[in-house]
């Protein structure tokens, strides 16, 4: 007897996939009115946290090199961030966040804060709490990170670089 397909509500990875797009697509949204992107607001806040290489801060927020370097240009020619060299290596150069950076991550700071604790609303404070909890587990033990594979899975584009 053959079963019936899983309705796509019933699956982990359609409903992940689905709450980190809608998510994302409305923080965006309103984070353009602080003209920084969730990528841009991450690594600005991400650097304030110490003195990061280029190479360490992708590891740090996990994003691939390439896609670092296209973030950290369109952050420097906006005056939000620079390149210096490192107060530990001379010989190493660290991504600095410039005044500008500080008040742009303050800004975006105050609408990352409204849109997640309007998300959360939706859901009681017990279960806001045991959502939060469980989702920082799963991405400290179960899935830090992606998997080795043949077939890449698929990301959307990134946005033009000055939206980096």
């Amino acid at each position: 007897m053959a079963t019936s397909p899983a309705r796509p509500e019933d699956q982990l990875g359609w409903l992940l996939s689905t709450v980190s797009h809608a998510f994302t697509t409305e923080l965006t949204a309103a984070l353009e009115e602080a003209a920084v992107t969730p990528r841009a607001h991450c690594v600005l806040s991400v650097a304030l946290q110490g003195e990061y290489t280029q190479g360490a801060l992708a590891q740090a927020i996990g994003l691939d090199k390439t896609t670092m370097v296209v973030t950290i240009d369109a952050l420097e020619r906006a005056g939000l961030v620079e390149r210096r060299t490192s107060s530990e290596d001379r010989r190493a150069r660290v991504i600095a966040v410039t005044e500008a950076g500080e008040a742009k991550v303050a800004e975006g700071q105050r609408i990352v804060e409204q849109i997640q604790a309007d998300v959360l609303s939706e859901l009681s404070p017990d279960s806001r709490a045991a959502f939060v909890e469980a989702l920082r587990q799963l991405a400290s033990q179960r899935l830090p990170g992606p998997v080795q594979c043949q077939m890449t899975a698929r990301r959307r584009a990134p946005r033009s670089v000055a939206a980096a």
